[in-house]
């Protein structure tokens, strides 16, 4: 039998399969037809005979073909059903799910010659080599594959709870931590132990928008509150406030800590109103200068922090891994949240970076990227102070993968110029697309995780010649 098959490039078992596929479902190949074997047709085509097994391993998932002992692969003459238009549903979701505030944003970054979008680490930088061995070893060993404690590995927790008293100073014991699958999660949950509908949250404005969509989704009047030059404006902070969401460390987007004073007085304000503060502490371990900045946590004395953190900016964002650390009175409630939201994160991923925080590799990777970070940030302030003159106004910042900057007035709006930008070539992110009560203050933000520093001068050029 010649089957005539035509082969581009890429995908030769899917092309093998799609054109048997047809020829099949049409009735060029009737029931009964012997198809040649996996070793001849390969032959033919001259392909592995691998690629042609997989084609015919499809096939016969389908239905389409089986293999008859003496006889060969035959066509057994199944058809696949012609897909239907699916009826029209009267079901509506609820409606906070159709609000804009809620779309998702596209998360697919473009491909440019210089990447300057925030809130990406380097991802040429992460050990792949040693993480490839840490999960082969777990999948190799691992006997265990039930469901396991929804608040994560007692390993992990162990170990993790060690490294942040290193690390941060945080005081926490492995039983008030919960593995999430990143820190949105750890806000959701969050969310659920403590608010009820039309609970009022207060946070930084600008702000991180996905800490917002998940207070909304959970019914919260999410209020922003201003910052300046020192952070939060605790004064503002409206009273019956619930829960106060803050990036201490490294205000998002704009850079600046919270300061000794303000974190004194957000303290203060928490207890006297008898509410709860969410610190997100997402890029804090990437400081360049000064002492290292005590979380709020640290210096809580009343137990009213709810401590987050992920492995998205120290490690890689594909790793789905975060963690929530509650006051002891909430371990058990955020557990069983954890339980109802998923049952747990990934067994082996957890063990994989259990074994790399107590092997030291997440410790030397931290001040191996601390490196590559402060050159990056230097190389960009110091070429934003030179070219930028009356154009850009950087915002101080000694930490993070990340740097701000404000347009002087008069200049256009940051999002024109950022799709004028991305059009030469440079992709940046706008400030302003960070407003939580309304349009952001107009300037960029500049993420030095995807681009390396040799790069950004010349990116930064591109990026003058649009403005």
């Amino acid at each position: 039998m010649d089957l005539h098959l035509r082969l581009g490039e890429g995908g030769l078992a899917e092309q093998i399969y799609a054109q048997l596929h047809e020829r099949i479902s049409t009735g060029v190949l009737p029931a009964g037809t012997v198809l040649p074997s996996s070793r001849e047709l390969a032959g033919r085509l001259s392909v592995s005979r691998a690629t042609v097994v997989a084609a015919y391993e499809r096939l016969a998932a389908h239905g389409l073909i089986r293999s008859r002992a003496g006889v060969g692969t035959v066509v057994t003459g199944e058809r696949v059903p012609a897909p239907t238009t699916p009826p029209a549903s009267p079901l509506r979701p609820r409606e906070i799910w159709t609000a804009e505030r809620l779309a998702v944003p596209d998360l697919v970054a473009p491909v440019t010659e210089f990447d300057f979008a925030p809130g990406v680490p380097a991802r040429t930088q992460f050990p792949f080599a040693r993480w490839r061995a840490l999960l082969n070893d777990q999948l190799r060993t691992r006997t265990e594959v039930r469901y396991a404690d929804p608040a994560g590995s007692a390993q992990l927790r162990t170990a993790l709870a060690r490294h942040l008293v290193v690390s941060r100073a945080v005081r926490i014991a492995s039983e008030q931590l919960v593995i999430t699958t990143g820190a949105q999660q750890a806000f959701d949950l969050a969310a659920r132990i403590l608010l009820e509908p039309g609970d009022t949250v207060a946070m930084e404005d600008p702000g991180y928008l996905p800490a917002y969509r998940g207070f909304v989704a959970h019914g919260a009047q999410v209020v922003g509150v201003p910052v300046d030059g020192e952070g939060l404006v605790v004064d503002r902070i409206p009273a019956g406030t619930r829960l106060v969401y803050v990036t201490p460390s490294h205000q998002f987007p704009l850079g600046m800590p919270l300061s000794d004073s303000r974190r004194t007085a957000l303290l203060a304000w928490a207890a006297r109103h008898d509410a709860a503060i969410v610190e997100d502490d997402y890029d804090s371990e990437f400081r360049f200068s000064g002492r290292p900045l005590t979380p709020l946590q640290a210096t809580d004395t009343e137990g009213r922090v709810l401590y987050v953190g992920s492995f998205s900016k120290t490690l890689l964002p594909a790793l789905r891994v975060g963690f929530l650390a509650v006051p002891d009175t909430l371990a058990e409630a955020a557990r069983r949240a954890k339980f109802v939201a998923d049952y747990g994160t990934g067994g082996h991923v957890q063990a994989a970076l259990a074994a790399f925080i107590d092997d030291g590799g997440l410790a030397h990777h931290i001040r191996r990227m601390r490196r590559a970070y402060e050159r990056r940030h230097d190389v960009l302030i110091s070429t934003l102070r030179e070219h930028f003159d009356g154009v850009l106004e950087p915002i101080e910042s000694s930490g993070g993968t990340h740097m701000a900057a404000l347009l002087t007035p008069g200049q256009p709006p940051d999002t024109t110029l950022a799709a004028a930008a991305l059009a030469a070539g440079v992709n940046v992110g706008t400030v302003s697309r960070w407003g939580i009560e309304g349009r952001g203050p107009n300037g960029f933000v500049f993420g030095y995780g995807a681009i390396a520093a040799d790069r950004i001068p010349a990116g930064l050029a591109a990026l003058r010649r649009v403005i």
